[in-house]
């Protein structure tokens, strides 16, 4: 929301998790990851889960020569986050799989 009162979607709306009837934004999640000294990038999508409806996932890619762990990573989250929004399950990975223009494909990491 801006000083004016507007408010700006600034993510897919298809992208939304929906934990626990409160709605997630993962952008929201992904810029608290990115605050982590170890995290090159990450993309947040909603996975199934049987409590919630839909929970919380990140894939984060750790920049070169960095470590930590998916714990540490959920912990950091935890510690800025409200509790529903932080990710319960975080996947380390390489790479995350982009479009030729650089845009990362979240349906290929829900899949």
């Amino acid at each position: 929301m801006n000083p004016d009162g507007w408010v700006f979607i600034v993510d897919r709306k298809k992208d939304m998790i929906n934990a626990s009837g409160y709605k997630v934004w993962p952008r929201e999640v992904e810029d608290v990851l990115a605050q982590h000294p170890a995290v090159r990038e990450s993309a947040v999508v909603g996975v199934p889960d049987e409590k919630r409806g839909e929970t919380v996932k990140a894939f984060v890619s750790l920049k070169p020569g960095a470590t930590t762990t998916p714990e540490e990573l959920i912990a950091h989250c935890k510690e800025r986050m409200a509790a529903y929004k932080y990710p319960r399950v975080i996947e380390l990975i390489d790479e995350l799989p982009k479009t030729v223009t650089g845009k990362i494909l979240r349906r290929e990491l829900r899949g």
